[in-house]
Order: structure tokens, then sequence, then C-alpha cells
């Protein structure tokens, strides 16, 4: 029997401004006391945790680092049921604070998709393969 992840985890630079990011902006519901350097949600299925940046170094022990700017090194994704919801979410979210870095656009492969960044610059894919038309 293999490993079986049980979350995921960033390590962020503002955690009430991601907070507020997941919770108000994408609809996640969060389970923090608002104080703590620690931040979980549920969403989908999914468990999701926020820490404090600050505190990793020294909880470590060993000098960590962190990309600057938009984030390419993955990608939180979220799958719409048809093309037409990709581009309403898409606005939905610029609107309510949202970075834009792709606005929507059909790809040759078929998928419809678009993404956003959060406030630290992670990569939010919102997507769709149209199985819902």
């Amino acid at each position: 029997m293999g490993l079986k992840f049980d979350a995921v985890g960033l390590f962020v630079g503002d955690l009430q401004r991601m907070v507020a990011f997941y919770r108000d902006v994408l609809g996640a519901e969060i389970e923090w006391d608002g104080v703590g350097p620690f931040a979980e949600f549920r969403h989908a299925g999914i468990r999701f945790m926020m820490y404090a940046r600050n505190e990793l170094q020294g909880y470590l022990g060993t000098e960590v680092t962190y990309p600057a700017g938009l984030n390419g090194t993955f990608e939180l994704a979220i799958d719409l049921p048809r093309f037409g919801d990709v581009d309403v979410e898409f606005a939905r979210v610029v609107v309510a604070g949202a970075r834009p870095v792709l606005a929507p656009r059909t790809e040759p492969w078929g998928m419809r998709t678009s993404f956003v960044a959060d406030p630290d610059g992670n990569l939010i894919e919102i997507g769709s393969w149209g199985k819902g038309e």
C-alpha cells in the first residue's frame, strides 16, 4: 500500500489576508481562531492548510526561500461543468479581488481555461472540460 496525501499546505506571507481571500472570494469554509499561525479549510473534499511563513524557518531550524511575484511552482485547479461557467466565475473572482492572469479562452485540446492569482501570487486555474454542456 502506498502513502496517501492527507492535505496540502501553503506557507503564506499574510495569513489574515489569505484567509479572507479564500473565504470571501472563493467561498471556502475556514477554521481559524484569527490569531494563531495556522488556518485550515476543507473545500470539495480537499483538506487545505495555511501557515504563517514567518514561523517556518524557526520551526525547521534552517533557511527557507519563497517564490517572488507570480508563483509558477504549482496551481490550484477548479473544474466547472460548462464552458460558460468559466467566464462567469473568472469575472466574479476578479471583481472580488483575485488578480487576473489569463482571461478565459478555449484551448486546442478542448478545455476552456483561465487563471487568476491569490494575494501571494499562487496560480488558481478556473477551467472546464465542458462535461455539463
